[in-house]
């Protein structure tokens, strides 16, 4: 039989509550109804004691092993799975084996965007958090799992603050952001940190705080939704403020849940006051951390060590992927020494999902939302006259991704119809977001479209010159590995340059140009051309683009500074759907054609 998880007694530390509420953070311990008699004097504790402190994060709306874009069972060339419902048997597993009094569990954050299941009780049947109507499936697995606390991640911020606080307010556990504040005081607008007993048998109870960051980056990638509400510090800076809080409300441990990754590249190229991928440098420069659960990146590492340079003492990182790929473990040993509780040994480690099966108390506590979702997703909207594929639009000028221009550069042509702007050439950018994308021939569902434009991004209009949009071209290009003449062609090393992510390769709809390889990085662009012409290099335009590229993500030139002229506040999915949904029939030859070409020293890279 599942062993289930202790129940919680919340109750005020007695000597962390000064400290810590006037630090603004929720204090709570958590023991098991039985273990508090059982405490033994503080000295004869045994000498030495362990415990597991268990993590995931970028779950972005995963319970159950199932793909809503293409209406199936997950599955990936390595054959992983993903989701709660596998993390929850993990979990039970870990339990039972180590004991539910010894084990915590974490998040660190982008929990409620990234699925049609996440999305529909977003968007479509959205939550309260007041008791009335649906309670978002995330929460619903989450508390019933039984987490100790989560990190805001940047992409819960994508439907809106108040959204944000209804699913926060279902949910049994803390969601921390100790560099979330309020615009008009810069204080805390979130819980900074937690503090947690585990009640081991011997001695005093170990007292785990848990500090949670999200990424700065925030008040960029979702700047119409917070500006003028919250701002966002940066990730070493309040670790450093919070850090001896915690130690001062009685903290012998201390973990970040922190939603930003190790050391890599900063967000390939934002211009964010504050780094985006700070955890290795919190773990250097911060003092008494123990342990720092990574996300954002979506990267698997079991377990990085870290030198503080102040103290030479060791920090534990690990990040378990994404989508509950993996579930993150730290092993503590800990021995309770002159009146409190050190660490002796760490060490972290990842398990993966796919050894074993879902959880069915998971699978059946969603299932009815889980057959609303895949009967929502299965509406039919359309039908196309030719399959279209992304599977070669790293490469070329494909219908797929002409199709995301064409109904960006129509809904702005028609906004902007008769007012001052509406005589300018529209053009319209697009990417391709999503590797495995299909718009299928005959019929055509919602789902597919979906899968087409996977991100919650709405529309924007923004006045850009010809030679602005060269420029804009020139900084896309840099997505590509340059070739020298007769250098082979490897499709597996040609793009994702400078680790520019497929998400921050534009295209351009409207105009066409070539891409020339053999050049350097800046002086790719050739035979860009508008109607027919050269183009204008004073010439005005309206470049249809997404909110975060228009906010700066990616930091394309000119266009986050850019007169905007026009802005919608429905999702790009959502305006695919209608045009779908109005046109009736997708036809390939409405929009489709090589505007746009790889070359070598003139010479076309692809047939």
């Amino acid at each position: 039989m599942p062993l289930n998880r202790r129940d919680f007694v919340t109750r005020s530390a007695a000597t962390a509550a000064g400290a810590a509420l006037a630090g603004g953070a929720s204090v709570a311990a958590a023991a098991p109804a039985s273990a508090a008699g059982a405490e033994s004097a503080p000295g004869k504790a045994k000498a030495k004691q362990t415990f597991t402190v268990m993590g995931t994060t970028d779950l972005h709306g995963r319970i159950l092993n199932w793909d809503y874009f293409t209406d199936a069972e997950y599955d990936d060339k390595a054959h992983n799975d993903i989701g709660l419902a596998k993390i929850s048997t993990l979990i039970k597993q870990i339990r039972e084996e180590k004991g539910c009094h010894r084990t915590l569990l974490i998040d660190a954050g982008d929990t409620i965007q990234g699925t049609q299941l996440s999305y529909y009780y977003a968007r479509v049947e959205p939550i309260s958090g007041r008791g009335r109507g649906p309670v978002h499936p995330m929460a619903a697995a989450m508390n019933a799992m039984k987490y100790d606390a989560a990190a805001l991640g940047n992409h819960e911020f994508n439907y809106g603050i108040p959204l944000l606080r209804a699913w926060e307010r279902q949910l049994d556990f803390p969601l921390l952001g100790a560099n979330a504040l309020n615009a008009k005081d810069e204080k805390p607008a979130f819980p900074p940190y937690v503090i947690r007993e585990l009640h081991l048998g011997h001695g005093r109870p170990v007292r785990v705080g848990i500090l949670g960051l999200t990424n700065p980056g925030i008040a960029i990638w979702d700047k119409a939704n917070v500006q003028g509400q919250l701002v966002f510090a940066g990730i070493v800076e309040q670790a450093k403020k919070y850090v001896p809080r915690l130690k001062a409300a009685g903290a012998d441990i201390v973990i970040v849940s922190a939603h930003s990754g190790m050391d890599e590249p900063s967000s390939y190229g934002d211009q964010i006051p504050f780094p985006e991928q700070a955890c290795v440098s919190l773990a250097e420069q911060v003092p008494d951390v123990d342990a720092v659960l990574v996300g954002h990146t979506h990267k698997e590492m079991a377990e990085r060590r870290v030198v503080n340079k102040q103290t030479g003492k060791t920090v534990v990182l690990t990040e378990p992927y994404c989508w509950g790929y993996r579930l993150s473990c730290f092993d503590f040993e800990v021995e309770f020494s002159k009146g409190k509780w050190a660490v002796t040994s760490l060490t972290a480690r990842v398990i993966n999902t796919n050894t074993v099966p879902e959880d069915p108390e998971i699978v059946a506590l969603i299932e009815a939302q889980h057959q609303k979702v895949v009967g929502y997703v299965n509406q039919v909207i359309g039908t196309c006259k030719a399959e279209l594929t992304i599977a070669d639009a790293r490469f070329k000028d494909v219908p797929i991704i002409d199709l995301i221009g064409r109904v960006q550069a129509d809904t702005v042509k028609a906004a902007l119809a008769g007012g001052q702007y509406g005589s300018l050439p529209v053009l319209a950018q697009a990417a391709p977001f999503n590797r495995t994308a299909v718009i299928p021939s005959g019929e055509v569902k919602l789902r597919d479209a979906a899968g087409l434009y996977i991100y919650e991004n709405t529309l924007e209009a923004r006045i850009l010159t010809g030679a602005q949009v060269k420029d804009y071209l020139e900084y896309s290009a840099k997505y590509y590995a340059q070739l020298a003449a007769g250098d082979p062609v490897n499709l597996d090393t040609l793009t994702n340059a400078l680790n520019t992510p497929d998400y921050n390769y534009d295209a351009v709809y409207g105009v066409s140009y070539d891409i020339d390889v053999s050049q350097p990085v800046g002086s790719r662009i050739v035979n860009l051309s508008y109607d027919g012409k050269p183009i204008d290099p004073a010439a005005q335009f309206v470049l249809a683009v997404n909110n975060y590229r228009a906010n700066g993500g990616g930091n394309f030139p000119h266009v986050a500074n850019a007169t905007k002229v026009w802005a919608n506040s429905d999702e790009i999915r959502n305006t695919m759907i209608g045009w779908v949904k109005a046109k009736g029939v997708i036809d390939p030859a409405d929009f489709g054609g090589v505007t746009w070409r790889l070359v070598r020293g003139g010479v076309p890279l692809f047939s």
